[in-house]
C-alpha cells in the first residue's frame, strides 16, 4: 500500500478494508477494528465470512465471487457480528484489482439508520392497522344503524292511518317517518362518502406511462447503470391512464429498485413493462429475470406490510405494500405469477 495514503487509511471514520481472493483481511483500518471489537490479529487469523452473519453468508459468496470477476461492487448491504456479539449493518462499496489478487473495499455503519427503519415500518404498520379499524368502524356504524332505521319505517308503514282520529297524533307519527327517511338519507350518504374518500379523491390526471417512466429512470439512473439493468419497454397499445401521478411514480421506482435490489447474481437485471388495452380493461404487466417467490409458500402475504421473502439480503417490507395500496385505493387490482430464480411478472389492472 502506498505509505503516502496510509493516513487517509489510519483516520477514516469509514470502515475500510483489502481483501484477498483467498477470503482473507490483508489490512484493516482502526475504525473497522473499533466496529467489530477485533484486534486486527483476529480479524486475519479467519476468513472473512465467519464475521458476517450466518443468514447473509450465502448472499455474500455470491457477490463476492462477482467482484472476483472482476465486477464492483455497490449498494451493497449485510450483517457483521461483533466480538460482543450484537449485529452491525454495513452498506459496502468494493473494486477488485486482478492483477494483484486483491479486493479494495468502504464500508459504512448504517445500523442506526436501519433501527430508525425498523421504527418507521412499525409505526406505519400501526397506522394502518389503527386507521383500516377506524374504516372498519365507520363502515359497520353506518351498516348497523341502518338496520334498526329500516325496522322503524318498517313499523310506521304498519300503522294503520285511517283508524286514528286524533290528528295530533296523526302528526306525530308523520313527522316520525320523516325523520327516519332524513336519517336514512343521511346514513347513505355518509356511506357514499368513504367511498368516494376512499377511492375517488386521489387527485385523478391523465398520466403518461414513458413520462412517468423516465422521470424515476433518471432519479436513479447511477443505480440503474451500476446494475447493468436493460430495459424493455412498449406503451405503444396504451400511452396513458387515469391515475395519481405520484402513485405511478411510486409504483415504478418500487419495482425497479426491488428487480435491482433482488436481482440474480452474475446475472443483469432484465426489466419489461408492456401496457395493454383489451375490451375495455386497462392494464401493466412488468416483469424481471430476478431471484423470484415460491407463491405456493408465499404469496398469501406478498403485499402485507413487513413481509421479507429473501433473508439475505436487505428488505424492507413496505414496498409492495404501498404499491398494492396503491392501487386498490383507486379501484384497481394487481396479481402476481413468480417462480423462484425465474424471476416475477406483476399484473396491474386500472379502473375502468
Amino acid at each position: 500500500m502506498n505509505h503516502r495514503l496510509d493516513p487517509f487509511f489510519e483516520l477514516s471514520k469509514d470502515c475500510l478494508c483489502i481483501a484477498n481472493y483467498e477470503g482473507y483481511f490483508v489490512k484493516i483500518n482502526p475504525a473497522f477494528m473499533a466496529l467489530l471489537g477485533y484486534s486486527e490479529e483476529e480479524l486475519k487469523a479467519k476468513l472473512i465470512s465467519e464475521f458476517i452473519y450466518p443468514e447473509d453468508r450465502e448472499l455474500t459468496a455470491a457477490y463476492r465471487k462477482r467482484l472476483k470477476d472482476n465486477f464492483p461492487l455497490v449498494n451493497f448491504e449485510n450483517r457483521y457480528v461483533c466480538k460482543s456479539g450484537d449485529l452491525v449493518w454495513l452498506h459496502w462499496t468494493s473494486t477488485p484489482m486482478e492483477n494483484e489478487r486483491l479486493i479494495y473495499a468502504i464500508a459504512k455503519d448504517i445500523t442506526h439508520k436501519k433501527k430508525l427503519e425498523a421504527e418507521r415500518i412499525s409505526h406505519l404498520g400501526k397506522l394502518s392497522e389503527a386507521n383500516d379499524k377506524l374504516k372498519q368502524l365507520n363502515y359497520t356504524t353506518s351498516h348497523d344503524l341502518r338496520s334498526p332505521l329500516n325496522n322503524l319505517l318498517s313499523l310506521v308503514d304498519l300503522i294503520n292511518l285511517t283508524k286514528i282520529d286524533d290528528e295530533e297524533t296523526l302528526g306525530i307519527i308523520r313527522y316520525i317517518r320523516l325523520s327516519a327517511e332524513g336519517l336514512k338519507t343521511s346514513l347513505n350518504s355518509l356511506v357514499d362518502t368513504f367511498k368516494e374518500n376512499d377511492i375517488s379523491n386521489k387527485n385523478l390526471e391523465e398520466v403518461n406511462f414513458l413520462e412517468s417512466f423516465h422521470k424515476v429512470r433518471n432519479s436513479i439512473n447511477t443505480l440503474v447503470q451500476n446494475a447493468s439493468v436493460e430495459f424493455h419497454l412498449d406503451f405503444s397499445d396504451l400511452e396513458s391512464v387515469r391515475f395519481n401521478t405520484a402513485y405511478l411514480e411510486s409504483i415504478f421506482l418500487n419495482f425497479i429498485t426491488n428487480s435491482i435490489k433482488y436481482r440474480q447474481p452474475n446475472i443483469a437485471p432484465i426489466i419489461s413493462i408492456i401496457t395493454s388495452q383489451k375490451n375495455g380493461v386497462k392494464t401493466l404487466a412488468y416483469t424481471d429475470n430476478g431471484l423470484g417467490f415460491d407463491l405456493e409458500k408465499v404469496g398469501h402475504r406478498i403485499f402485507n406490510l413487513n413481509q421479507k421473502f429473501h433473508d439475505n439480503e436487505d428488505s424492507k417490507g413496505v414496498g409492495l405494500y404501498l404499491i398494492y395500496n396503491y392501487i386498490t385505493s383507486l379501484g384497481g387490482s394487481i396479481e402476481v405469477d413468480s417462480k423462484v430464480n425465474e424471476g416475477t411478472t406483476f399484473t396491474i389492472h386500472f379502473k375502468e
